[in-house]
């Protein structure tokens, strides 16, 4: 295609009318949630198969990789994502952009929203340094962790839980540790799903934040679904499909109490906890500190999908990054 003064015309690039960031589980709408897990347990069908169709979905478009922290699954997840989806890649270090040298955040935002199609960004910042960057109309921005929220894990936690049992709906977790970014992704997920129970079990001082508590409630009083949280491990439910928990000490965080592994230390998920569940899944979002969050036996053992569950991750970001740079279907 030439234009009239006989110059070849450059390729229009995709603008969505809206770019679709993916901030918080709070921008999606209980559909495009419930979209977003069954198309990540679709794709993971159509990777298995060899389906060639994939690799021309996001064709034409490019996506931005910012990591400043250390990551294994989830950079990978969203790097292999863009790949396997068709699409350029081009992935920042801590040091790479010039917000080291007094850019602004939204400057950087629109100057990059004239080159990417989507930036995937890892910090252990707020979400309104993304809120910052997402702050212009081209580029969709993902949250791929921040200090609050991991909304990518949660997804990879709902398509392995929805791949092997087949539904959501009435589905009851226990989630045992810190009240974390990852739990309070999960506390925003699995609350929209009618009739689920979350029954949180987190130490004295390391709950989940009230806002995200009330909001999660909020969540479960449209189809039913029920969140509790106790700071003890009495009382415990009697009926669980699934067991979760993560790492005691989150990437890039501390903890002021010098004492905090005493504090934690009963909150162990181990072959006697999971005895009171004889048919439950084991959850973790990974990495693992055998003898800590979790026992060995656990971890390694037959009812553990965690490594099945790192390995959703790849198909969660592709669905991501389908929705963010406007694929077809959305």
């Amino acid at each position: 295609m030439t234009s009239a003064d006989g110059v070849p015309a450059r390729p229009a690039r995709h603008h969505p009318g809206t770019a679709r960031h993916l901030l918080t589980l709070a921008d999606l709408t209980a559909a495009d949630l419930d979209r977003l897990v069954e198309r990540g347990c679709a794709i993971a069908a159509q990777v298995r198969a060899g389906d060639p169709a994939l690799a021309a979905t996001l064709r034409g478009r490019v996506a931005g990789v910012y990591f400043t922290r250390t990551s294994t699954r989830t950079r990978t997840a969203f790097s292999s994502a863009a790949l396997r989806l068709g699409a350029g890649l081009i992935a920042y270090g801590p040091g790479d952009l010039q917000l080291n040298t007094g850019e602004t955040i939204e400057d950087t935002g629109r100057v990059l929203s004239g080159m990417l199609d989507v930036l995937v960004v890892r910090t252990a910042g707020p979400v309104a340094e993304m809120a910052a960057l997402a702050a212009q109309r081209r580029m969709a921005v993902v949250n791929a962790m921040s200090a609050e929220e991991h909304p990518t894990q949660a997804l990879a936690d709902l398509t392995t839980l929805r791949a092997r049992f087949g539904a959501l709906p009435g589905l009851r977790v226990l989630y045992v540790g810190e009240g974390n970014n990852t739990a309070t992704a999960l506390s925003l997920a699995l609350t929209r799903y009618p009739g689920t129970e979350l029954h949180l079990r987190t130490p004295p001082g390391y709950g989940l934040p009230p806002a995200i508590a009330l909001k999660a409630k909020e969540y479960g009083a449209v189809g039913g679904a029920l969140l509790v949280e106790r700071h003890d491990m009495a009382q415990l439910p009697q009926r669980i499909d699934a067991v979760y928990t993560t790492r005691w000490q989150t990437t890039g965080t501390t903890k002021p109490d010098p004492d905090w592994r005493a504090v934690f230390a009963p909150f162990q998920v181990d072959e006697t906890l999971m005895d009171r569940y004889p048919d439950a899944l084991f959850l973790h979002d990974l990495p693992a500190h055998r003898g800590e969050e979790v026992s060995a036996g656990v971890l390694d053992g037959p009812r553990s999908v965690a490594f099945e569950q790192a390995e959703n991750k790849l198909y969660s970001a592709m669905a991501v990054l389908e929705r963010a740079a406007g694929g077809a279907g959305w």
